[in-house]
C-alpha cells in the first residue's frame, strides 16, 4: 500500500499509534497540545488525512484551504459537531467517526454521575480528605435514594440505551424518554419506558434527568432557565452528551435559588474551561470529560479510525462514514 501522509492531532493510545505508524506515513503530536489554527489550515494542504478529536474545531476555514490535500478526516469520537460537516460535503472530504465502543462506558460515566451527585460522593470524598469527618450520625451527609425512581432521557440512542439498561435491570428505575426520530417499540418495550411527547413532559416528569442528544442548532442551549425550571425541586441534572446543550449560567443560576437538587457534568459549554459558578456550588459532581476514558474503549475507538482511513486509501467504504 501507497503510504499516505496523516495526521495525528492529539496523543493517541500506543497501540493505535503503533498501527497508524506501520501503514501509513504517519506524524504523531507528541507534546499533546492541541493544534492551532494556522497549523490546521497547513495540515490541510500537507497531508492526505486529518485525524483530529472532538476538542479539534475543524472549520470552513480550515477544510476550505486553497491547495488542500486532505482527502479524509478521522474523527476520534462518536460525536462530529466539531467538524463542519457541510462544508466537508461541499468539498467532497469524507468525515468518519467512532460509534458503537464507546457506548457502555459513557453510560458507566452518566451513572457514576447520578450515583455521584445524589449521595453526595464528591462532596463526602472531600470531607474525608480535610479530615473533617467526626463519625457517622443519623442525619449526616443524606442525600437521594435512586432505586425506584425515574429516569428520564433526553434522547434514546445507543448511550442511552444502555444507561437505560443499567438504571431499569440494576436499580429498578422507570424509564422515560423523549425522542421524537426513536420508534424501536421493542426496545420501549423492553424497558417499559414511556415516550413524553415533548421536552416540557420530560423535565416535569423525571426524578433525575439524563442528557443524550447530539449538538445540533435544534439542540444546542434547549437546557436552559426556563426549561430547568420545569423540573422537581428534587431532582437532578446529568449531562455526559455535549456542553452546549445546557446554558451553564442559567444552571448556576437555577441551582442557586434551588430550582433542582443538583447536577452531574461531564461535559462543559467551553471545554476545557468550567464555568466558576459550578465550581463554587458542593452539590454539582464536576468530571473532566471522562465519558469514554478507558483503555480499552480508546485503544477501541482509535482502531476504528485506523480501519476508516485504511479502508478509504483502499477504494473501500469507511465502515463509519459520516459523510
Amino acid at each position: 500500500m501507497q503510504k499516505f501522509k496523516i495526521l495525528v492531532t492529539r496523543k493517541w493510545p500506543k497501540k493505535v499509534e503503533e498501527s497508524l505508524i506501520a501503514t501509513f506515513d504517519t506524524t504523531l503530536n507528541v507534546d499533546d497540545k492541541p493544534l492551532s489554527e494556522s497549523e490546521l489550515i497547513e495540515a490541510m494542504k500537507s497531508y492526505d488525512a486529518l485525524l483530529p478529536t472532538v476538542t479539534d474545531p475543524i472549520t470552513d476555514k480550515i477544510i476550505s484551504t486553497s491547495d488542500r490535500q486532505v482527502k479524509i478526516i478521522g474523527n476520534f469520537g462518536v460525536g462530529f459537531n466539531n467538524i463542519d460537516i457541510d462544508s466537508a460535503k461541499n468539498n467532497n472530504i469524507v468525515v468518519t467517526n467512532t460509534p458503537e465502543v464507546l457506548t457502555d462506558c459513557t453510560a458507566d460515566i452518566a451513572m457514576l454521575l447520578l450515583l455521584g451527585v445524589s449521595r453526595r460522593g464528591s462532596e463526602g470524598e472531600f470531607h474525608v480528605r480535610k479530615k473533617e469527618w467526626v463519625g457517622w450520625r443519623p442525619t449526616h451527609m443524606m442525600g437521594t435514594k435512586i432505586t425506584d425512581k425515574t429516569l428520564g432521557l433526553f434522547g434514546m440512542g445507543r448511550i442511552a440505551q444502555a444507561m437505560a439498561h443499567k438504571a431499569h435491570f440494576g436499580f429498578r428505575m422507570k424509564i422515560i424518554f423523549y425522542d421524537p426520530y426513536f420508534n424501536d417499540e421493542k426496545t420501549i418495550k423492553k424497558f417499559n419506558a414511556e415516550r413524553c411527547e415533548n421536552i416540557d413532559d420530560l423535565f416535569s416528569n423525571s426524578d433525575f434527568v439524563s442528557l443524550h442528544c447530539p449538538s445540533t442548532k435544534e439542540t444546542k442551549g434547549i437546557v436552559n432557565y426556563e426549561t430547568i425550571s420545569k423540573m422537581k425541586k428534587t431532582s437532578y441534572l446529568i449531562n455526559t452528551a455535549r456542553g452546549d446543550i445546557v446554558v451553564e449560567d442559567d444552571l448556576v443560576k437555577a441551582l442557586n435559588e434551588e430550582l433542582i437538587m443538583g447536577a452531574g457534568l461531564d461535559v462543559y459549554e467551553a471545554e476545557p474551561k468550567v464555568n466558576e459558578g459550578l465550581l463554587k456550588l458542593k452539590n454539582v459532581f464536576l468530571l473532566p470529560h471522562l465519558g469514554s476514558a478507558t483503555t480499552e474503549t480508546r485503544e477501541a475507538m482509535g482502531m476504528r479510525v485506523y480501519e476508516n482511513i485504511k479502508a478509504f486509501f483502499q477504494d473501500k467504504e469507511p465502515r463509519d462514514r459520516v459523510v
